[in-house]
């Protein structure tokens, strides 16, 4: 993998769990739903990082699907959180 694509991967999940920790300690205060939620989309943090630990050091170019497919995942995980971060938030100014 490319040194900027392994950069870049790597301060996706590091913004991702940045977001995660924020949003940690109001998760309490939230829903079921958001909790059921946050706890899917640990998961697949999870996962993201189990299959990006193994290529972020590979020599070379990785291929595109799996370049592809780590920019989708890191998305949608950075997403999930921003939308379980501003329910948190809507529900406390209630």
């Amino acid at each position: 993998m490319s040194e900027s694509r392994q950069s870049l991967i790597s301060n996706l999940i590091r913004d991702i769990k940045q977001e995660r920790d924020e949003i940690a300690v109001q998760i309490h205060l939230g829903k079921q739903e958001l909790k059921d939620e946050w706890h899917l989309l640990e998961g697949k943090l999870s996962d993201l990082n189990r299959r990006f630990d193994p290529v972020k050091d590979a020599v070379g170019e990785t291929s595109e699907d799996v370049w592809d497919s780590l920019k989708l995942v890191a998305g949608e995980l950075k997403d999930g959180f921003q939308r379980v971060g501003k329910a948190l938030k809507d529900e406390i100014k209630k």
